[in-house]
């Protein structure tokens, strides 16, 4: 028998072999397995620019608290359209240069909201460079911490044509006469953001949520066959709260009110329909609104508006499927003339 107290030999040996053991278990058979997964049809691979930003994603640390996967049981359906497969994360792994590999984008704590599909439900730049630079400014019982480094104060007449200005209200300002610049590294990791959307899976192969229960996934399916149930509500505060607020107030200097709104009290709907499909950036003072056409049907629209044109004082007609389908058809027909 080996007697460790007397053979340090013996026990070099055995402490060898069984590192050896649990590196092939650990780190090398997963990662060759991983190899073996290809990217889906639809997924397109990071740009440089958004390479660049999942480096600074690492080095902020932001997978501390964010996490990048959906797990297959109902409660995370909030976070992404289907659970998450490992060929979401083919082009994530790719090495950061010859010496370091990329971090993993899992995470493990869901300090903040998870960000598999952040890319699709916040697609506007300015909501997230502010964010960064304040998170208090558009969330306020946010408590995550600041990014000011990764920004720059300049006077008011030293801004350049290509600088990207952050739209930051006058409270959280430490200087109001200058203007808050975004560094190259809060550019490349706000396209990283961006980038964050789920692909598209072949049909019929998409995994399912788990539901809470049977009469839960009866309710669901239930839910799902009756379209004109949607609820506005619920909607905008998915879509559209984080930037326009729960109170329709918007935030002052950043994101323009939507209560009292001549656009959203308009009886004829077809200004605000356009704004939302197409995006928005003619309202000096404001933050540019990115277009939704992509990410919301005709009916999501119609639910969100009637919301909208019905609460925080405002009073407006109801907004139809059949009314947005009008728009966006008329604006595809412009685009292909």
């Amino acid at each position: 028998m080996l007697d460790f107290n007397t053979n340090h030999k013996a026990l070099v040996l055995t402490a060898f072999i069984v590192f050896v053991v649990l590196s092939f278990g650990v780190a090398i058979f997963p990662a060759n397995e991983m190899q073996k997964y290809q990217p889906l049809p639809e997924q397109e691979d990071l740009t440089e620019q958004e390479f660049k930003g999942l480096k600074i994603y690492n080095a902020e640390g932001c997978v501390a608290c964010h996490t990048q996967q959906v797990r297959n049981i109902e409660m995370d359906q909030v976070w992404g359209k289907r659970p998450s497969v490992p060929e979401d994360y083919h082009f994530s792994k790719k090495r950061l240069d010859v010496w370091r590999q990329s971090a993993s984008v899992l995470g493990s704590e869901r300090t903040g909201p998870d960000l598999t599909d952040i890319g699709r439900r916040q697609p506007s730049e300015s909501w997230h460079l502010l964010h960064l630079y304040n998170p208090r400014a558009v969330v306020k019982e946010s408590i995550m911490p600041n990014f000011p480094w990764l920004f720059k104060e300049v006077d008011s007449n030293r801004v350049k044509a290509s600088d990207v200005v952050v739209a930051v209200p006058d409270e959280f300002l430490d200087d109001k006469s200058k203007k808050v610049v975004a560094t190259d590294e809060a550019i490349q990791l706000v396209a990283y953001l961006q980038s964050l959307q789920q692909a598209q899976m072949p049909e019929n192969s998409e995994p399912e949520f788990i539901p809470f229960s049977k009469k839960n996934k009866k309710s669901n399916d239930q839910t799902t066959e009756a379209s004109s149930g949607l609820d506005g509500e619920k909607l905008f505060t998915s879509t559209c709260a984080t930037c326009h607020q729960s109170t329709g107030q918007g935030v002052p200097g950043a994101f323009p009110p939507l209560a009292g709104s001549e656009v959203v009290n308009n009886k004829d709907a077809k200004k605000m329909i356009r704004i939302i499909l197409e995006g928005y950036d003619e309202m000096e003072g404001y933050a540019a609104m990115p277009g939704f056409a992509e990410q919301l049907s005709d009916a999501e629209i119609a639910a969100i508006m009637t919301y909208e044109r019905s609460h925080w004082g405002n009073d407006a007609p109801e907004v139809t499927e059949d009314d947005v389908r009008k728009v966006r058809e008329e604006l595809e027909n412009t685009k292909a003339q």
